[in-house]
């Protein structure tokens, strides 16, 4: 199984940017999904979790700006930013727990996306 991710890029403070995450090979189903990001120097944290059934949960510092979407048929997650700051400059790394079967869930992380917010 992969997840491919694609969608950073450069963006000046206050734009959008839509980040996409798509699940690939031996996949039976999902469970949930996730974006995380881990900035220069700092640990990895979470920014948004979405259930299969479309329950979300968001980082304190992405509320109200983030917001975190699947589509289950075609397993992939998205992540849609705006009002974007500084210091949402990161890589963000989507997560997914997967069942490879009835009976084996197994997590898998993508490689990783570049957002950067410069003027």
């Amino acid at each position: 199984v992969q997840l491919q991710a694609s969608g950073g890029g450069l963006v000046q403070p206050g734009g959008s940017l839509r980040l996409s995450c798509a699940a690939s090979g031996s996949v039976f189903s999902i469970n949930h999904m996730a974006w995380y990001r881990q900035a220069p120097e700092k640990e990895r944290e979470l920014v948004a979790w979405i259930s299969r059934f479309g329950s979300t949960t968001y980082g304190d510092s992405v509320k109200g700006r983030f917001t975190i979407s699947r589509d289950v048929a075609k397993n992939t997650v998205y992540l849609d930013m705006s009002s974007l700051e500084y210091e949402d400059t990161a890589v963000y790394y989507c997560h997914a727990d997967v069942l490879l079967s009835r009976s084996e869930a197994k997590m898998f992380w993508g490689q990783g996306t570049l957002v950067t917010v410069s003027s």
